[in-house]
């Protein structure tokens, strides 16, 4: 059964199932988790825009009561539901309709004082949203004169040949920004001055540093690629320095008296200045009243959180800055500061209770795997059995054959390979029986070739013997002509027998093919004359072969005898030559009866005669044309014959041509 054809097919195809079963369960896992990923990877992505948005929104807002549009909004936009709410569970709003109860877990924290930084990696290290601007978020009519005092710095830079773009900070103040990102400043001042409230320690500035003075006690830090407004709390001043303004009384901090300049240097970390035109203003707008109202505020809290004195400014976006020592600091008071104009932290939901992954049930994959291989052997075994159908009558037919029965045949109605295999096996069975059937009739013909001579010579030699015939010189030559014939068989069967077997000796060499067939037409010009046929000899051009020329003109003598022979008196014989591409033709044409078209198959067949008495009067021995065949293919080349009855024929070697 191991050796069975069936058996293999339907285990070849159980074994291709499962692996196909298996492989495909691979490939499904695979693209599953890949996409698994990918879509985690949307998700974030939605989320992190969803929580952007919503940032914004609180960072904008004291409140969340006018948030519904914008989660509608956002719900349209993302094709999931968006809910808020507060970390207490009230619902704030809700892009779902119906008010469905709300997920089990929050998505995210919207809280623009703490930003979740898996959702916002570019947040700053404070986790306070940048655009949180509170109380210096400045009122329309200071950004329209910010916004042209630096639209005049930036077109006078323009001017001259600087490119400087203006760009506005969170809290809407407006700055210049130069082409590689730098922010466009001024060059070295004369030695600042700051209120004499500043912290201890603080010396005269280093050079290419310098503090603009505006009105109120700040002072516009402009460092090398950043302008900064810096806010100090001042103390009380000499009577020869009298204040500027004061900041509002009410706010957290508000100083005291007017104030008192003194040397200072740059904080630590400010950058030098790089030089500007001279004929551009470089100084940054000084602060608002806004602006030093809150920074007088934050600079309070700062120093309350801090217990020292502490610079706090302004950086050129409208945002405040501290020294590094005091960062927790600053940002704790930022959040005390902004907590009023931002809204509360939120608890975001996104998506909705049904989305859940589809549970696995392994009872029903074993089911279904048991149903594919079931079906899988079933149409095995069906295409398994007509396969091995066919198959098994080429094997019935194979035995048939050796028995004997050389009629054996295939009856495959299967069309493709199988079809294709009984259609060989049918062309081999005809082949070989048309082989065995020619067989048959050489040896039944060579026997008659070699019998006539043979009895011929027996008959004459046992009269000489018995006294009834004189071995007189006639009756010797007719003997030796019997001998000379029986040689001329033996020779050509040797020579077809060296030619199946690749033994057949060639001498090639250069060969005028004009000089070769008018040598061949001399020789065989006699025995035509005597028969009263005319020959005649065309050559076009002068072709040359490679070729044996002993070979070739036995090749060409057997046709040229063959043509003189079968041409009725007054006919005619042609020999031609000539080039044709690559090859050179050779023909030799009769007026003869021609050749019945049944026959033309055949004229080439050893020992093949038309007339099946096989009489010498009529033909020779058959062995003529298989010896031209035979040559012309050791030469690389092949014969053809081409006839009409009562037209003639027209044999042709075609032999390729001598190179150059």
């Amino acid at each position: 059964m191991r050796h069975s054809l069936l058996v293999r097919l339907v285990a070849s195809s159980v074994l291709i199932a499962v692996c196909s079963i298996v492989a495909t369960a691979w490939l499904a896992a695979r693209s599953t988790s890949g996409e698994i990923r990918d879509q985690q990877g949307q998700t974030l992505a939605r989320d992190a825009r969803i929580n952007d948005a919503l940032l914004g929104y609180a960072a904008s807002h004291p409140r969340w009561d006018g948030v519904g549009e914008t989660v509608r909004e956002l719900a349209r936009q993302s094709d999931q539901r968006v809910a808020l709410a507060t970390e207490g569970g009230a619902r704030i709003a809700d892009s779902a309709a119906g008010r469905p109860p709300l997920p089990a877990r929050a998505s995210a924290v919207v809280d623009p004082l703490a930003v979740d930084v898996s959702l916002v990696p570019g947040a700053a290290t404070d986790r306070i949203d940048a655009r949180a601007a509170g109380p210096f978020q400045l009122p329309e009519s200071e950004r329209l004169r910010l916004r042209e005092e630096v639209g005049a710095q930036a077109a006078c830079l323009r001017r001259e040949g600087q490119r400087a773009t203006v760009v506005v900070g969170p809290g809407g103040r407006p700055y210049l920004r130069r082409e590689g990102g730098q922010t466009a400043t001024a060059p070295a001042a004369t030695r600042p001055r700051v209120p004499v409230g500043a912290p201890p320690g603080r010396g005269s500035s280093p050079p290419r540093a310098a503090l603009a003075r505006p009105s109120g006690g700040e002072a516009v830090r402009l460092t090398g690629a950043r302008p900064v407004v810096v806010a100090t709390t001042p103390e009380p001043a000499a009577p020869a320095d009298p204040p500027e303004t004061s900041p509002p009384a009410n706010m957290p901090g508000a100083p005291t008296g007017p104030p008192v300049e003194r040397p200072v240097p740059r904080p630590t970390g400010t950058p030098d200045l790089a030089p500007q035109p001279a004929s551009c203003s470089p100084d940054a707008p000084g602060p608002t009243a806004t602006e030093r109202r809150a920074l007088d505020q934050l600079t309070a809290l700062v120093r309350q959180c801090q217990r020292s004195q502490v610079d706090v400014w302004l950086d050129e976006t409208g945002t405040p800055a501290a020294p590094a020592a005091a960062a927790e600091c600053l940002a704790t008071a930022r959040r005390t500061q902004l907590k009023p104009y931002v809204a509360p932290a939120a608890l975001l939901y996104i998506g909705s209770p049904e989305d859940r992954a589809p549970a696995i049930d392994p009872y029903r994959i074993a089911g279904v795997t048991a149903v594919i291989l079931f079906l899988a052997v079933g149409v095995s075994v069906l295409v398994a059995t007509r396969l091995v159908r066919p198959v098994r009558a080429v094997t019935a037919a194979v035995r048939r054959m050796r028995a004997g029965d050389g009629s054996a045949r295939v009856m495959v109605r299967a069309k493709g390979e199988v079809g294709e295999l009984g259609a060989a096996f049918n062309e081999m069975s005809e082949h070989l029986d048309r082989m065995e059937r020619q067989r048959k009739a050489m040896v039944s013909d060579v026997s008659h070739e070699l019998r006539t001579p043979l009895s011929n010579i027996r008959g004459w030699l046992e009269a000489a013997q018995d006294g009834v015939a004189d071995l007189d010189p006639a009756l010797t030559a007719s003997l030796v002509e019997e001998a000379t014939l029986l040689q001329h068989i033996v020779d050509d069967l040797q020579q077809l027998a060296l030619a199946d077997v690749g033994k057949l000796r060639l001498h090639p060499e250069p060969v005028d093919v004009a000089a070769l067939v008018e040598q061949i037409a001399t020789v065989y010009r006699v025995a035509a004359e005597a028969a009263e046929v005319a020959l005649a000899v065309e050559v076009t051009g002068r072709p040359h072969l490679d070729a044996d020329p002993v070979r070739l003109r036995q090749a060409v003598g057997n046709l040229l005898a063959n043509a003189v022979r079968y041409t009725p008196a007054g006919g005619r014989v042609s020999l031609r030559a000539y080039g044709d591409g690559d090859d050179v033709l050779i023909e030799v044409a009769d007026t003869g009866p021609g050749i019945a078209p049944e026959h033309l198959p055949h004229v080439f067949d050893r020992f093949w005669r038309a007339e099946k008495s096989r009489s010498r009067q009529t033909g020779g021995s058959g062995l003529g044309l298989a010896i031209v065949r035979q040559l012309a293919e050791a030469h690389g080349g092949s014969s053809a014959v081409r006839s009409e009855p009562g037209r003639g024929a027209t044999f042709t070697l075609r032999l390729p041509r001598a190179p150059g």
